[in-house]
């Protein structure tokens, strides 16, 4: 009839994830990597752990988070306050847990404290014993050979182990990338060059340019990081090159260029997405080495600056003070369930990315 509408069919459902609409290649991956029960909960607890000591200065610190003084508001885990805005003496930053300028605020407001009340570089000239104490109310995991808190240093050295790891990895990766797609896609001279060049600087020295390096210059962040990106990218250059070698004579490639298409284009489009499937299994397992090289540099002496929240100094504390096995015990556990979830995140990647479960 002509009253009639017409009767079109429903529009396919589309697979989301988070409320991002993904293939069904991708919903596959998923459900994979979810089938990896120990791999699925290893992912959320380090996302846990690493949003936690993301904001490490708001649980612990030796500055308040809020005080209300006098009808106002202050901040100084932000914003650093003369003395004498509390009513003290000098011009210079209060020390807040000096009882003098506590019993100062106390007078007309009060304040608020982290969960911790020690940065990762707050002494404790109050200790019962000589350093390194043994744990206690005021310091849950004792302190080290200085006096400073156990569990602010391995919350600022946590950060700074997975922060220096994700940014290690992840231009490593890029400059991999890059090198092995161009190895693998223009083959000849170009690659027999690559392979040579590849084969003398990774049979480099690195610890002894470490070592040279920190005697000529303070260590630093930026510096150790560039230093170790010099020769981190090489670990994935042949995984790459595989996969493009394998991609580059498949029929779509041929195509495309017998359609005029760029080299560029062709190995930005169609190239590099059918080589990423190997190239992500690997990149929980190069963070686990990024984190492994912090470590190890910190332990020797030759990583971060001293006086630097890091994970090795501390299991190097632990070898020279025997007396004082808590050192030792909580920084092995930390970096035990750290690399352990890495290793089963690494294990849930893979096999969200097998070609048999996801055909």
């Amino acid at each position: 009839m002509s009253g009639e509408t017409p009767n079109h069919p429903a529009p396919a459902p589309v697979d989301r994830f988070m409320g991002l609409p993904i293939s069904r290649l991708m919903r596959r991956r998923l459900v994979n990597f979810k089938a990896n029960r120990r791999g699925y909960w290893s992912w959320w607890i380090f996302i846990v752990l690493f949003v936690l000591t993301l904001p490490a200065e708001f649980i612990a610190n030796d500055k308040p988070l809020l005080i209300r003084y006098d009808v106002s508001f202050y901040m100084p885990v932000l914003i650093a306050y003369p003395e004498t805005t509390f009513g003290g003496d000098f011009e210079t930053e209060g020390d807040y847990r000096d009882p003098f300028i506590q019993d100062l605020i106390r007078e007309k407001g009060w304040m608020v404290w982290p969960l911790v009340r020690y940065s990762y570089q707050t002494i404790n000239y109050n200790l019962p014993v000589p350093a390194p104490a043994p744990p206690s109310e005021e310091n849950w995991l004792g302190t080290d050979d200085q006096g400073r808190d156990v569990v602010a240093r391995l919350l600022y050295g946590f950060r700074i182990s997975i922060l220096f790891g994700l940014i290690l990895s992840f231009f490593s990766s890029i400059t991999g990338i890059v090198a092995g797609a161009v190895q693998g896609y223009f083959g000849g001279w170009i690659d027999l060059v690559f392979q040579r060049i590849i084969e003398v600087w990774s049979g480099l020295p690195t610890l002894f340019l470490l070592i040279i390096l920190a005697s000529l210059v303070e260590p630093a962040f930026w510096r150790l990081l560039g230093l170790l990106l010099l020769f981190s990218w090489v670990s994935l250059v042949g995984v790459v090159r595989a996969e493009v070698l394998r991609a580059r004579s498949l029929d779509f490639v041929r195509a495309a260029r017998a359609l005029g298409v760029s080299e560029l284009q062709i190995i930005r489009r169609h190239v590099l997405p059918n080589a990423m499937v190997s190239t992500f299994t690997f990149l929980p397992f190069i963070l686990t080495g990024s984190v492994t090289a912090l470590t190890s540099l910190d332990f020797l002496g030759l990583g971060l600056p001293p006086g630097s929240p890091s994970l090795g100094e501390l299991l190097n504390q632990g070898k020279q003070n025997l007396q004082a096995p808590w050192l030792g015990f909580t920084t092995f556990t930390v970096l035990a369930v750290l690399l352990s979830l890495l290793v089963f995140i690494g294990e849930a990647v893979r096999d969200a990315f097998d070609a048999r479960k996801t055909g």
